[in-house]
């Protein structure tokens, strides 16, 4: 994890990119092309999909962290391609990972709160290609754009519910059932389009603050996982994951 002093001009971070790198799925995503207040059209998936006055995307290869701990809060992201963690260390030097993320989110929203200063880091889990947008440029087009405000409240209102829905979890539900759910929600099952099965490399360590409870207490979960068929590491040279969609009997009927 990066220092949060670390010089933002050093090598650990990524160079500007064009946006002819950006993939076909996040040009093609369906984010709403509606008409602004000056009566010109505005297309919030070419915004949040291209370089402009207040942005610019950015390369970031996997484990270079994007923004650290106490870094100011001058800008906001948009994760355009790649899976994105999110951290948080205390005053006695634990870290705990607050989130996970993936193309199409947003994150660093922090900065249009208020806050000064990062109060935590955001690492890139595989090669990534965020957008960087000045919180000056997006304040303005919020206030300016219909089309970009209604998808970003969208965005938010559901990053609260998650967040809720997390505690319930963590409330209510078994060690095992919450592993299953995160393996589940990390692979994208039940969200709108082809879920993916292969999640990212992720440590055990990392599922267990996910979770919320000890690393071998995650490891022997996934090993009952692996025997019943819902996981497995085969013909993965990455350490990648395998989830099938058996899983989901451990949710809905454990």
């Amino acid at each position: 994890m990066a220092s949060p002093h670390e010089p933002k001009g050093s090598a650990r971070f990524a160079r500007q990119t064009q946006p002819d790198s950006i993939s076909q799925r996040t040009r093609n995503s369906a984010l709403p092309r509606l008409t602004s207040k000056n009566g010109r059209e505005f297309d919030a998936n070419t915004f949040l999909a291209t370089i402009g006055e207040g942005r610019k995307t950015i390369r970031f290869p996997k484990n270079q962290a994007i923004f650290a701990q106490g870094d100011p809060g001058d800008a906001i992201f948009y994760l355009q391609t790649g899976k994105v963690r999110l951290t948080v260390v205390s005053e006695t030097g634990k870290e705990a990972t607050i989130g996970l993320l993936s193309d199409g989110s947003f994150f660093g929203e922090g900065a249009l709160a208020g806050q000064p200063l990062r109060m935590g880091s955001a690492t890139a889990m595989t090669d990534c290609v965020v957008l960087r947008i000045e919180k000056k440029t997006m304040v303005d087009t919020l206030r300016r754009e219909h089309a970009l405000s209604d998808l970003f409240v969208a965005y938010l209102l559901a990053r609260s519910i998650k967040s809720e829905e997390d505690l319930v979890d963590q409330l209510f539900n078994s060690s095992e059932k919450r592993l299953a759910r995160a393996l589940l929600m990390l692979a994208h099952f039940g969200k709108d389009g082809i879920p993916e099965s292969v999640v990212p490399k992720i440590s055990q360590e990392t599922l267990a603050e996910m979770v919320g409870t000890t690393r071998s207490r995650v490891n022997f979960f996934m090993n009952r996982f692996r025997k019943l068929g819902f996981i497995d590491y085969a013909g993965s040279a990455n350490g990648e994951l395998k989830v099938h969609s058996s899983l989901l009997n451990v949710v809905l009927h454990h």
